[in-house]
């Protein structure tokens, strides 16, 4: 069975826009494509506040993904001005249930970005994101201990290393692997009618 890697950021507002494409394409192709996901780490690490210039830039990708897609945001409060933009924390929730269980690894990308984009939770904060992962069924005290690990904070660096070594410059972005060397199916949104026929080529 031929392997996607799917390269996204939960906190991506255009991964969060092309959420509906990836769960068709899964639903469309689970018995010929095996799609994986690799986290990318758009804004991992980062230890300040958003500048208020940045905000505004940020709520305005918001405001085209939406048009783009339909997909709904909550734009009222949006990133508070003491809100810092980590994305690796909410990653690493991630490589954390693909450890436990790689069947719960979409169910929760989808809950954070929701409960980032829609419900406006912080899902920088590891509270929030075991609530996340408690939510679909995952054991509290397992995934926080996962989460908490440093085995994991290296497993989650090792996801971003890869997308950087694969040459990944934005999210969302699907990749196949052929004699080793990673071909690009996309590198940015794409709409369901192209990605099909692109997979087409591929299968």
């Amino acid at each position: 069975m031929q392997t996607l890697w799917y390269i996204a950021d939960p906190m991506c507002s255009w991964c969060w826009g092309f959420s509906p494409v990836i769960e068709t394409i899964r639903e469309m192709y689970k018995n010929q494509l095996q799609i994986e996901l690799i986290v990318g780490g758009l804004r991992a690490g980062a230890t300040e506040p958003l500048h208020s210039s940045k905000r505004s830039e940020i709520l305005q990708h918001w405001q085209n993904v939406q048009c783009r897609t339909g997909q709904s945001f909550k734009f009222e409060n949006a990133l508070p001005e003491d809100f810092i933009y980590d994305t690796e924390p909410a990653c690493r929730a991630l490589v954390s249930v693909a450890t436990i269980d790689s069947e719960y690894v979409f169910p929760l990308l989808h809950a954070i970005q929701k409960a980032f984009y829609v419900n406006q939770l912080d899902v920088t904060r590891a509270k929030t994101l075991s609530q996340l992962a408690t939510n679909i069924g995952i054991q509290p005290e397992q995934f926080i201990a996962i989460y908490s690990s440093d085995t994991l904070k290296l497993k989650t660096l090792q996801q971003f290393q890869q997308a950087m070594q694969w040459g990944i410059s934005g999210f969302p972005s699907l990749v196949y692997l052929k004699n080793n060397i990673p071909n690009f199916l996309m590198r940015g949104y794409c709409d369901l009618r192209e990605l099909q026929t692109r997979i087409t080529t591929v299968l």
